[in-house]
């Protein structure tokens, strides 16, 4: 079977569970090709993101030309198809957020897309997240015919699923991956009843790397690690106003932030300002290895956003035996228990982050090692990535099935007719 993954760009940082269930679904025996719009020229930290980068096609490398070429082959070669794919786009175009131009270049996007799909000879597309890379894919799924699948993770999804057009994504989809209970839930909000059948629950995945690390004790210091994209919805500005506030009750705390993101400049200026440099470090990107040592480095990993799906690096926190402090937001609560394995609080709360953290810093080392095995032993049972990447497999494959057998019963039916 020949199967091809599309993204908006990869590979990209905070990507890298895209990378894992890739690898994954090609160690069962399948040959995976790669597409994305974007990313041939990103600034690459992990050097398996750069081995991925080479194995990568790139819809817009070639600048205009090529995208208008490959609309006019595609005209020619199937008109029908063609104008099916243009009236999808029209569709797309009514109560978005962006312009009929945006809705035109992705429209020439997935004619490239699909051509490349026909050339590879796939039996099937899969997309992760429902924005645009998930236009494309309907756009070349309509005019190659390739069925194609989508991976939902939210919020980006949910917090705009109208002018997204969520609805018309899963009806012209084979099938529907969502990543938590929590996210199927949203998407039966927005699609049609008909349609949640092929909505299907399969989590994010580890790689063994995580998966078989063996656990160290949890460090005495209080040291607390938050990993991802620099950006306000992540909840920073919480975080380092609950450490100003620890050192001004006279309690040591210092944490780590490995990320980078548009927010950087403003994070740097509010540490200055609560004169809390000492207190705080800003890593920039790191490759895998590196975000595994500075999370077993810490005494816990901290994460206050406003808004998630299921973020990788609390299912890699847990995997490395280390308690998670989170807000309480989308799924959190499926990874996160309060006493068990981490703390929960309220999402916005200064207050709320400041006692989390003084609490896990009193709590005792012992304990907080035992919220960290019990953690990774709910991380080894939900979160493999070949197990999980299987069940994503399985989908695909069951769909061609079907989809033969309801092409072979057609054929049938017509010659008793």
């Amino acid at each position: 079977m020949n199967v091809g993954y599309f993204t908006n760009q990869y590979p990209k940082i905070s990507h890298t569970f895209i990378r894992r269930e890739i690898a994954a679904v090609e160690n069962l025996g399948t040959t995976v090709e790669r597409w994305a719009i974007r990313g041939w020229d990103a600034e690459i930290a992990d050097p398996l993101d750069a081995a991925e980068q080479q194995r990568t096609r790139y819809l817009l490398r070639g600048g205009a030309i090529p995208l208008l070429t490959a609309a006019f082959l595609e005209l020619l070669r199937t008109p029908k198809a063609w104008f099916a794919a243009l009236r999808l786009s029209f569709r797309m175009m009514k109560r978005s957020d962006r312009g009929p131009l945006l809705h035109l270049i992705t429209f020439l996007e997935g004619a490239m897309l699909s051509r490349g799909m026909q050339a590879a000879k796939l039996d099937h597309l899969h997309t992760h997240f429902g924005t645009n890379a998930a236009e494309i894919a309907m756009i070349a799924s309509c005019l190659s015919g390739v069925p194609y699948s989508m991976t939902v993770h939210g919020q980006g999804e949910f917090d705009a699923p109208v002018a997204l057009k969520l609805n018309l994504k899963v009806a012209r989809s084979a099938f529907v991956v969502a990543i938590t209970n929590y996210c199927a839930s949203q998407l039966y909000r927005w699609a049609d009843v008909a349609d949640w059948d092929k909505i299907h629950v399969v989590h994010c995945g580890l790689s063994q790397a995580f998966l078989e690390q063996v656990p160290t004790p949890v460090p005495a210091v209080p040291h607390f690690v938050n990993v991802g994209r620099l950006d306000q919805q992540k909840g920073h500005l919480i975080l380092i106003e609950a450490v100003a506030r620890l050192r001004a009750a006279g309690t040591p705390v210092h944490v780590t932030l490995v990320g980078d993101g548009d927010a950087r400049g403003q994070l740097e200026a509010a540490i200055a300002r609560l004169g809390i440099a000492q207190d705080v470090t800003i890593t920039g990107w790191a490759d895998e290895a590196a975000v595994r040592a500075h999370i077993v480095a810490a005494r816990a990993m901290v994460m206050p956003s406003f808004a998630e799906g299921l973020p990788i690096v609390v299912m890699e926190a847990l995997a490395l035996g280390r308690p998670v402090l989170a807000s309480n937001v989308a799924a959190m609560a499926d990874l996160v228990v309060n006493g068990e394995t981490g703390w929960l609080f309220s999402p916005g709360s200064v207050d709320a982050v400041t006692r989390a953290m003084a609490d896990c810093i009193a709590t005792p080392v012992e304990t907080c090692t035992a919220m960290g095995e019990r953690g990774r032993a709910l991380i080894r049972d939900r979160h493999d990535a070949s197990r999980e990447a299987r069940k994503i497999y399985d989908l695909m494959t069951a769909y061609k099935t079907a989809h033969k057998m309801g092409h072979k019963m057609g054929h049938k039916m017509e010659r008793r007719a």
